[in-house]
């Protein structure tokens, strides 16, 4: 199902992501094509963000009055028998999220037998079945956030569905049409979860996501999302800024951290300012918050896990580049 014209998605530049601009123009090809997409990256680069951005590209859309969505020319569900009242769904209606997770079974995303209805039209009656949300995403998009965190069986539900665009349920005789585009995001660092089998790989574009180019773009990103009332300077915010990104560039780091950590760290500078009645964030807002909010963010490589303190490391890479680049800080960043 392809979402738009080219001349459309050429216009389109997806305001709530800053920079980011060859995934964005990867991310629009793909869907002019109608292909799935997995978008791959760390926490807290934007990949959620930018995959609910796509509801801004769905145009609203007839429908019959039914949980299926059917296309009134196509009616495929029982409801749909005989006369059916039609209604328009908004963009973001036929936007519809599902949050990956160990407990998500395929019942949930294929649905499942109503017990009540199951007694009044007979158990193997198609009347008696509740579609799931690939059902309400039909004639548009499926979000499914964390894909990987979902188990392998739920995982398999979805390789008809993405090659084929029908769904066949074990206990009918009669399969159903489903038109809409999945994007699926993942960390692909995080242990914790379900492989993604080669077989379902292969049904998507896969597109990388990383952490914002330069530093100027990540301090926009904080000035856009963060706290407004309390003030922090341009120079403290690069300050910041360019610490989190020398600890991402630090080899002695499993794990590194995120554009979160770059806004709770500033959030926390603020609040601390707020809290000693001041309206501007001072340098000590930022030592005393540092250790708080990157210790538990970052993992150290397992050569060093068990010989060093993660906190006392926080704190001697946050002294050392305080030596290096607090100089050039004014006295509107005094300690």
């Amino acid at each position: 199902m392809a979402l738009q014209t080219a001349a459309m998605l050429a216009q389109v530049d997806f305001t709530d992501i800053l920079g980011q601009h060859d995934v964005k123009k990867q991310l629009k090809s793909a869907l002019l094509a109608g292909h799935h997409v997995l978008i791959m990256g760390a926490p807290g680069v934007g990949k959620t963000t930018l995959a609910k951005n796509v509801a801004t590209l769905l145009p609203s859309i007839e429908v019959n009055d039914c949980p299926w969505h059917c296309n009134p020319s196509k009616p495929q569900c029982p409801q749909c028998v005989g006369k059916v009242k039609t209604k328009k769904i908004s963009g973001a209606e036929r936007f519809i999220r599902v949050q990956g997770s160990p407990d998500l079974t395929a019942e949930d995303l294929l649905g499942d037998i109503d017990p009540v209805k199951a007694l009044k039209f007979g158990p193997l009656s198609i009347e008696a079945f509740t579609p799931g949300k690939l059902f309400k995403a039909n004639n548009g998009v499926l979000f499914f956030d964390e894909i990987n965190r979902a188990p392998e069986k739920l995982q398999n539900a979805l390789l008809q569905v993405l090659e084929e665009g029908r769904i066949t349920l074990g206990s009918y005789d009669v399969d159903f049409h489903a038109d809409f585009i999945l994007i699926a995001t993942m960390n692909p660092t995080d242990i914790n979860t379900e492989r993604l089998s080669d077989v379902l790989l292969d049904r998507f574009d896969v597109i990388h996501m990383g952490y914002p180019e330069t530093a100027d773009v990540e301090m926009q990103i904080v000035r856009a999302k963060g706290e407004k009332e309390i003030v922090i300077s341009d120079m403290l915010l690069r300050f910041v800024v360019q610490f989190i990104r020398l600890l991402r560039d630090d080899k002695d780091l499993e794990k590194v951290p995120g554009v979160r950590a770059t806004l709770a760290l500033v959030g926390r500078s603020q609040s601390s300012a707020a809290l000693d009645g001041r309206k501007q964030v001072e340098l000590a807002d930022i030592k005393s918050a540092v250790v708080s909010v990157l210790a538990h963010r970052i993992t150290l490589k397992p050569s060093l896990r068990y010989v060093r303190d993660v906190d006392d490391y926080v704190h001697e890479k946050f002294q050392y580049f305080l030596t290096k680049e607090g100089k050039s800080l004014d006295a509107g960043g005094r300690l």
